[in-house]
């Protein structure tokens, strides 16, 4: 016969409140602590991908901003590969590439230089393109003239509106390039809210960092405009596109500030030429972090290096420039990317591969007499090649 004591059911609460903190956070401490599991970034507020099912899954793009093309060629420049004269188009599609981007601006005839980048020449281009099997980036300027880190005009028709009034005249101008480009039938596969926009877009209302709520708002309206413009056409990926390859922190800066905003968006893309934006190593490091802190694909959609002496004539080079060099930078450009962890990175865009000349060219793919560089080759070994016929 066991006595009778007071304190048991006492002691037999305190010990089971023991074992169940026991269980529930010295356990998964212990075993956090000795797993082999890397620490990851935290993730960012707002990060989540959008919804299954709203927009298409993004495959590996091999791509090229090809917004000059058509220009080079009606001005008489011929592009050669392997000695033979073909259209740059299809010289780029019998080495792997398989997206196209195309740069819009607003107004062209208000810009300080001639460019031809307008809606019907964009259009003109995009249907030779997909007919010939390219995905198509579409990337909106919202400006008359180049947009990028040093440059962010507002289009001259919006110049005298109230700051109120900006993003319904980004919604409605995406809109109507959407329903142009689905009525002509080159609905594009991804689109691109602004270019460049790590210091903002639109000057002076959305500059940053004193105009984040602004910026917000019309990457929301262009958003809002390319939804608007699909009518039954299925759903372009939007992308997100900064300067900020090599840099982590001004990337975590931005990417931060707008999702803590609600903008909801598909694929982060990044520019990278290691003369601006850092080392290989930094680059490597900034696709990790971007990674692990907001899980979304990541393309690095600008990337050049120069095949003569240009960009390093008083500093030491990553890469000979030379054409072997400029096809060793590539190769090793796709190769940080394919290395992203959890397959997130997804394609590699060269900027500006095919021009008439000048300083350009020194950045392209083909020499001074139109002949393909060794760069051109650099898909070949994952694009090529395929189960044996009989």
């Amino acid at each position: 016969m066991t006595a009778f004591c007071p304190q048991a059911p006492r002691r037999a609460f305190v010990a089971s409140v023991i074992a169940s903190v026991i269980a529930s956070v010295i356990v998964p401490l212990i075993v956090a602590l000795t797993s082999c599991t890397p620490v990851t970034a935290a993730r960012a507020p707002s990060a989540e991908p959008s919804p299954p099912g709203t927009r298409p899954a993004l495959e590996y793009a091999i791509g090229a901003d090809l917004s000059f093309v058509a220009q080079a060629e009606s001005l008489g420049t011929v592009f050669r590969d392997g000695g033979v004269a073909k259209p740059a188009l299809q010289i780029f599609r019998e080495h792997g590439y398989s997206w196209i981007r195309l740069r819009l601006f607003h107004t062209v005839a208000n810009s300080r230089q001639p460019l031809p980048n307008d809606l019907p020449y964009t259009i003109a281009l995009a249907k030779r393109a997909k007919a010939m099997g390219y995905r198509f980036l579409l990337d909106f300027h919202y400006s008359d003239t180049w947009a990028d880190p040093a440059h962010q005009e507002m289009p001259k028709a919006w110049a005298a509106l109230p700051a109120s009034a900006l993003p319904s005249a980004v919604e409605q101008y995406t809109r109507d390039v959407i329903v142009a480009l689905r009525e002509a039938g080159v609905m594009p596969e991804m689109v691109q809210i602004g270019n460049e926009i790590s210091v903002g877009m639109m000057w002076p209302a959305g500059k940053l960092p004193e105009q984040w709520e602004m910026l917000a708002s019309l990457v929301s309206a262009g958003i809002r405009g390319v939804d608007a413009g699909v009518g039954t056409a299925a759903r372009p990926l939007i992308m997100v596109h900064i300067d900020k390859g090599g840099n982590r922190e001004n990337t975590q800066w931005f990417f931060d500030n707008l999702l803590q905003r609600h903008v909801a968006f598909d694929v982060i893309g990044q520019s990278y030429y290691p003369w601006w934006h850092g080392s290989l190593l930094a680059l490597r490091e900034n696709l990790a972090f971007m990674t692990e802190r907001y899980r979304k694909p990541i393309i690095v959609v600008e990337a050049a290096y120069t095949w003569r002496p240009t960009e390093y004539l008083n500093a030491p080079a990553p890469f000979p420039e030379s054409p072997e060099g400029q096809r060793d930078f590539l190769d090793a450009v796709h190769q940080a990317v394919l290395d992203t962890p959890h397959g997130l990175g997804r394609g590699v865009f060269w900027w500006e591969p095919a021009v008439a000349g000048g300083g350009l060219r020194a950045r392209g793919m083909f020499d001074d007499a139109g002949n393909a560089l060794p760069v051109i080759n650099v898909f070949d070994r994952y694009t090529r090649g395929g189960p044996a016929r009989r």
